[in-house]
């Protein structure tokens, strides 16, 4: 007899795209497998109005079907998800993990394509705090615009003048199929991506070992060890999404390589720090503390 499981996903058109990719997944590996999609409204999805205050206004929602049983796991964004995990839940990355670089996104008929070219009293439109504080640091002169809405939507209004740029997650687009439109995908060392950008996670009931053993076996251990560092790292500094902070890590046949950045959002101040390590978590909680050495805490506390 086939087994049914059923998934808790965003209604939003990148959310259901990555939920249909780990289904499909799951369904490769198990042809007698039945899966449901449960369509959530989250805060986040409802309230499009209000400045995001935490990485729980997409979240929250979804971990309720999961305990009142109305779904099985969930599929998030990873860069979404807070980094403390409520028992007796549990998280694990999911796939390969996609493109991380943040994209440069502009009309067609403009002649700039990179953040270099990009004139004095250009208008860009961001949701994201750590997008707006790094772009003070990088480049001056330019103006950013709050911009929310789904992928589709945040293009449509760039096309219509309401800004004159936009910075996007490369994996969204690429994953929306409207990789065409990025002019530019930034060097991850130039705009450091936000921890976990680029990776999907599934939350479910820790105490499911058949479902654990499934999502398990969909995931590669070089992102899980590289998500956990900049999560970790997350986690020590009490740091959200509404907060300038970039985290970066990647694995060579070496060791692993953080960069980690905390940022003022009118570009006054920037804090950096490269480490490498053996271990991954070991490397997430050493780079938070050497950012809480050069006054991170201050920081992310007077920016949040």
């Amino acid at each position: 007899m086939p087994s049914t499981i059923r998934i808790a996903t965003r209604r939003s058109p990148l959310a259901m795209v990555q939920t249909r990719s780990v289904a499909a997944a799951l369904c490769e590996r198990d042809p007698s497998l039945v899966v449901e999609l449960v369509p959530v409204q989250t805060r986040g999805d409802i309230d499009k109005s209000t400045p995001i205050t935490g990485k729980g206004v997409f979240i929250d929602a979804l971990r309720e079907t999961i305990a009142s049983g109305r779904a099985d796991f969930a599929v998030h964004s990873m860069k979404d998800v807070p980094a403390e995990v409520p028992e007796p839940l549990a998280l694990t990355t999911f796939g390969p993990r996609a493109d991380t670089r943040d994209a440069l996104v502009v009309r067609d008929d403009s002649p700039h394509r990179t953040l270099g070219d990009l004139p004095a009293g250009t208008v860009v439109g961001t949701s994201s705090l750590r997008r707006t504080a790094l772009l003070a640091t990088l480049v001056r002169g330019l103006a950013t615009v709050p911009l929310r809405g789904n992928v589709d939507t945040r293009l449509r209004r760039l096309d219509e003048g309401v800004c004159d740029a936009l910075l996007l997650a490369s994996a969204g687009l690429d994953r929306l199929g409207f990789g065409d439109r990025i002019a530019q995908r930034i060097d991850p060392d130039v705009l450091v991506p936000a921890p976990g950008q680029g990776a999907l996670a599934v939350e479910f009931d820790a105490g499911n070992e058949d479902l654990r053993s499934r999502l398990r076996a969909g995931g590669d251990e070089d992102v899980e060890a590289c998500v956990a560092a900049e999560r970790e790292l997350t986690r020590r500094l009490g740091a959200d999404c509404a907060v300038p902070l970039g985290a970066h890590c990647i694995r060579d046949a070496q060791a692993f390589h953080m960069t980690a950045v905390v940022a003022a959002t009118d570009g006054t101040r920037l804090l950096r720090v490269e480490l490498s390590g053996d271990d991954s978590l070991a490397l997430g909680g050493d780079t938070a503390d050497r950012l809480q050495k050069l006054g991170a805490e201050e920081l992310l506390r007077h920016d949040g």
